[in-house]
Protein backbone atom coordinates (compact mmCIF):
# COMPACT_ATOMS: atom_id res chain seq x y z
CA UNK A 1 0.00 0.00 0.00
CA UNK A 2 1.74 3.57 -1.13
CA UNK A 3 2.04 6.11 1.99
CA UNK A 4 1.98 9.94 1.38
CA UNK A 5 5.41 11.61 0.92
CA UNK A 6 6.13 15.37 0.79
CA UNK A 7 6.17 16.85 -2.57
CA UNK A 8 3.46 14.02 -3.92
CA UNK A 9 -0.25 13.73 -4.63
CA UNK A 10 -1.65 11.98 -1.79
CA UNK A 11 -2.67 8.51 -3.55
CA UNK A 12 -6.39 7.61 -3.69
CA UNK A 13 -8.47 6.72 -0.33
CA UNK A 14 -12.40 6.79 0.51
CA UNK A 15 -12.92 7.87 4.33
CA UNK A 16 -16.12 8.29 6.31
CA UNK A 17 -16.82 11.68 8.16
CA UNK A 18 -19.40 13.00 10.46
CA UNK A 19 -22.11 14.84 9.06
CA UNK A 20 -22.85 11.74 6.90
CA UNK A 21 -19.99 12.57 4.35
CA UNK A 22 -17.35 11.40 3.13
CA UNK A 23 -13.58 12.56 1.91
CA UNK A 24 -11.75 11.42 -1.22
CA UNK A 25 -7.98 12.03 -2.53
CA UNK A 26 -10.34 14.08 -5.85
CA UNK A 27 -11.77 16.10 -3.09
CA UNK A 28 -8.55 17.37 -1.98
CA UNK A 29 -8.50 19.19 -5.52
CA UNK A 30 -8.85 22.58 -5.49
CA UNK A 31 -8.35 23.84 -1.88
CA UNK A 32 -6.13 23.30 0.45
CA UNK A 33 -6.53 21.34 3.41
CA UNK A 34 -5.39 20.27 6.92
CA UNK A 35 -5.83 16.52 7.92
CA UNK A 36 -4.53 16.02 11.74
CA UNK A 37 -4.40 12.46 13.12
CA UNK A 38 -5.29 12.45 16.95
CA UNK A 39 -5.70 9.51 19.67
CA UNK A 40 -9.06 9.67 21.00
CA UNK A 41 -12.03 11.56 21.27
CA UNK A 42 -12.80 13.24 24.48
CA UNK A 43 -9.26 13.30 25.80
CA UNK A 44 -7.70 16.22 27.41
CA UNK A 45 -5.07 16.69 24.75
CA UNK A 46 -6.99 15.98 21.98
CA UNK A 47 -10.03 17.97 23.27
CA UNK A 48 -7.23 20.74 23.22
CA UNK A 49 -6.10 20.34 19.60
CA UNK A 50 -9.71 20.50 18.47
CA UNK A 51 -10.89 23.65 19.85
CA UNK A 52 -7.42 25.28 19.19
CA UNK A 53 -8.65 24.42 15.66
CA UNK A 54 -11.74 25.19 15.96
CA UNK A 55 -10.62 28.84 17.19
CA UNK A 56 -8.48 29.35 14.78
CA UNK A 57 -11.32 28.29 11.76
CA UNK A 58 -11.70 31.63 10.38
CA UNK A 59 -8.40 32.19 10.33
CA UNK A 60 -7.86 28.96 7.90
CA UNK A 61 -11.39 29.43 6.00
CA UNK A 62 -9.80 32.59 4.84
CA UNK A 63 -6.75 30.57 3.46
CA UNK A 64 -9.38 29.08 1.69
CA UNK A 65 -8.37 25.71 3.49
CA UNK A 66 -10.61 23.03 5.30
CA UNK A 67 -9.76 21.15 8.31
CA UNK A 68 -10.62 17.02 8.60
CA UNK A 69 -9.54 15.56 12.33
CA UNK A 70 -9.34 11.80 12.04
CA UNK A 71 -9.27 8.97 14.43
CA UNK A 72 -10.06 5.24 15.16
CA UNK A 73 -13.47 6.33 16.94
CA UNK A 74 -16.62 5.59 15.72
CA UNK A 75 -19.02 8.23 13.80
CA UNK A 76 -21.22 7.93 16.37
CA UNK A 77 -18.72 9.10 18.96
CA UNK A 78 -17.27 11.73 16.68
CA UNK A 79 -20.52 13.23 16.09
CA UNK A 80 -21.31 13.75 19.79
CA UNK A 81 -17.36 15.04 20.20
CA UNK A 82 -17.67 17.30 17.41
CA UNK A 83 -21.28 18.58 18.82
CA UNK A 84 -19.83 18.77 22.44
CA UNK A 85 -16.93 21.36 21.72
CA UNK A 86 -18.91 23.08 18.68
CA UNK A 87 -16.02 21.98 15.64
CA UNK A 88 -17.09 23.76 12.60
CA UNK A 89 -14.81 20.71 10.63
CA UNK A 90 -15.58 17.09 10.05
CA UNK A 91 -14.61 14.17 11.74
CA UNK A 92 -13.41 11.46 9.78
CA UNK A 93 -13.82 7.75 11.16
CA UNK A 94 -11.06 5.03 10.45
CA UNK A 95 -11.54 1.90 12.54
CA UNK A 96 -10.02 0.19 10.06
CA UNK A 97 -7.09 2.33 10.29
CA UNK A 98 -6.90 2.56 6.03
CA UNK A 99 -6.15 6.30 6.27
CA UNK A 100 -4.11 6.36 9.57
CA UNK A 101 -1.58 3.08 7.43
CA UNK A 102 -1.44 5.44 3.99
CA UNK A 103 -0.75 8.59 6.35
CA UNK A 104 1.65 6.19 8.48
CA UNK A 105 0.43 7.74 12.15
CA UNK A 106 0.01 4.46 13.62
CA UNK A 107 2.98 3.58 16.08
CA UNK A 108 4.07 1.80 19.14
CA UNK A 109 3.22 3.44 21.98
CA UNK A 110 4.37 3.17 25.78
CA UNK A 111 0.80 3.36 27.97
CA UNK A 112 1.13 2.72 31.53
CA UNK A 113 4.22 0.46 30.91
CA UNK A 114 2.48 -1.63 28.18
CA UNK A 115 3.30 -1.45 24.49
CA UNK A 116 0.38 -0.50 22.21
CA UNK A 117 -0.02 0.13 18.54
CA UNK A 118 -1.83 3.83 18.60
CA UNK A 119 -1.93 6.87 16.37
CA UNK A 120 0.79 8.94 16.98
CA UNK A 121 -0.69 13.00 16.83
CA UNK A 122 0.49 14.06 13.32
CA UNK A 123 -0.66 16.66 11.25
CA UNK A 124 -0.69 17.04 7.38
CA UNK A 125 -0.77 20.46 4.89
CA UNK A 126 -2.32 19.39 1.37
CA UNK A 127 -2.10 22.00 -1.32
CA UNK A 128 -5.02 23.19 -3.71
CA UNK A 129 -3.37 20.38 -6.37
CA UNK A 130 -4.04 17.54 -3.95
CA UNK A 131 0.24 17.54 -3.06
CA UNK A 132 1.46 17.20 0.82
CA UNK A 133 3.40 19.97 0.78
CA UNK A 134 4.36 19.67 5.03
CA UNK A 135 3.99 17.11 7.55
CA UNK A 136 4.72 17.18 11.42
CA UNK A 137 4.44 14.22 13.30
CA UNK A 138 4.60 13.45 16.92
CA UNK A 139 2.96 16.54 17.52
CA UNK A 140 2.69 19.01 21.08
CA UNK A 141 -0.55 20.47 21.42
CA UNK A 142 0.62 24.12 22.64
CA UNK A 143 1.40 26.52 19.90
CA UNK A 144 0.87 23.65 16.83
CA UNK A 145 -2.12 25.35 15.27
CA UNK A 146 0.22 28.68 14.96
CA UNK A 147 2.74 26.48 13.27
CA UNK A 148 0.07 25.19 10.85
CA UNK A 149 -1.26 28.25 9.55
CA UNK A 150 2.27 29.69 9.61
CA UNK A 151 3.02 27.15 7.27
CA UNK A 152 -0.20 28.17 4.98
CA UNK A 153 1.15 31.80 4.85
CA UNK A 154 3.97 31.06 3.26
Amino acid sequence: MPKVAVGKKVPAFTAQATSDSKLTAKDLVGRKTVIYFYPKDNTPGCTTEGEDFRDNFAKFRRRKCVIYGVSRDSLASHEKFKAKFEFPFELISDPDEKLCRLFDVIKEKNMYGKKVMGIERSTFLIDDKGVLIQEWRKVKVKGHVEAVLEALKS
